[in-house]
């Protein structure tokens, strides 16, 4: 209903709502659920959960941590991968060291561990930033590379340096299939993207943003900058750690420290900018974009019968995969996500005319 006040004209609620009709971002997020619970499950095949689904859940959700610290508190990190292995150790030796204790408790303990280790390292966030706070986080990758191949007891004095974890169960069900995977990391992933959005938009995450736009301007209007930057590392390395646990149990089952080497960190980095910082809906983005690509480029010249050789199909991936990177930030510097918010926009503005 239309209506006139103070010489201004003004809508209900309820009329704006059915211009934009918010509520069907709601049901297309419970339908996608609900396809990616029930269906997904019952018709993908073995390989697709290994190659594409697992990697990608367990890499949207390091990316999802990740974005909270730069995206919204505009803290730049190259430290990513030194979290995730700090998650995957720490989990495996309390499962290693604590008999019987559930895989699920492991996991978040190894994320506690990762919490303690990125506040450490983002102490020097509160005197430098930029380009000089992200030689600071790279240190942390160098560090706990050193340490898990030096320190043997982070391995549990293994020889090789490698560890693997077999036999996952949570409450006696076995999580050996790729559906089961699949499901449990669903279902981490879904409780902690909406504690990433509740929090983002609470008040931790208006400060987070402020903190990102202009650091003295919200000192001066009482945000602290100690407390928004440290919890910012705590709940962003916490998420991480966590991600970096599930891919080490859950994806790869026995793995070494270069499985979170410092190309690990900036796939997770090029994932939150590709994807769009700032942005929840970003992180899946920017992971769908990183892990299927690569696939995709790989095995389309088998697809289209060209004759290929291999290490020259694998250079043109790296090529073009590179050369789409740098075509999406100059189209569309903030990301898949702001093209997927245009291209909503412009589906809900389409049946009326201008």
């Amino acid at each position: 209903m239309l209506y006139r006040e103070n010489g201004q004209f003004k809508t209900s609620y309820r009329a704006d709502q059915a211009i934009f009709p918010i509520a069907q971002d709601r049901i297309a997020i419970w339908l996608l659920l609900a396809f990616a619970i029930v269906v997904v499950p019952m018709a993908a095949p073995e390989y697709l959960f290994r190659a594409i689904l697992i990697p990608f859940l367990i890499l949207s959700l390091a990316a999802l941590g990740l974005n909270i610290l730069v995206g919204y508190c505009g803290q730049i990190s190259l430290g990513t991968g030194a979290f995730m292995a700090v998650g995957a150790y720490a989990a495996y030796n309390f499962q290693a060291r604590i008999e019987g204790l559930p895989v699920i408790v492991a996991l978040l303990l190894g994320g506690g561990a990762a919490t303690v280790v990125g506040v450490l390292f983002g102490i020097p966030s509160l005197r430098i930033k930029g380009l000089y706070l992200a030689v600071a986080t790279l240190a942390a990758q160098f560090f706990v590379d050193w340490a898990c191949l030096r320190l043997k007891w982070v391995t549990n004095d293994s020889s090789s340096g490698s560890v693997s974890v077999a036999g996952l169960n949570v409450a006696g069900i076995p999580i050996e299939s790729p559906v089961a995977k699949y499901l449990f990391c669903l279902g981490f992933l879904i409780v902690f993207a909406l504690l990433a959005k509740n929090l983002v938009r609470g008040h931790i995450g208006r400060e987070w943003m402020a903190i990102r736009d202009m650091d003295v301007a919200a000192a001066v209007i009482g945000i602290r900058p100690v407390y928004a930057k440290l919890t910012a590392f705590a709940v962003s390395s916490f998420i991480v750690g966590v991600a970096g646990a599930l891919w080490a149990f859950v994806h790869l089952g026995s793995w070494e420290p270069a499985a979170f080497n410092i190309d690990r960190s900036f796939q997770l980095l090029f994932m939150v900018i590709i994807g769009g910082l700032g942005s929840i809906m970003g992180s899946f983005f920017g992971a769908a974009f990183i892990v299927v690509l690569p696939i995709v480029l790989d095995n389309l010249p088998y697809w289209f019968g060209i004759p290929i050789d291999t290490a020259l199909a694998s250079h043109l991936t790296f090529m073009i995969f590179g050369a789409l990177i740098v075509f999406f930030l100059v189209v569309e510097p903030h990301g898949l996500a702001r093209l997927w918010s245009i291209g909503k926009e412009k589906l809900r503005l389409w049946p009326f005319p201008h």
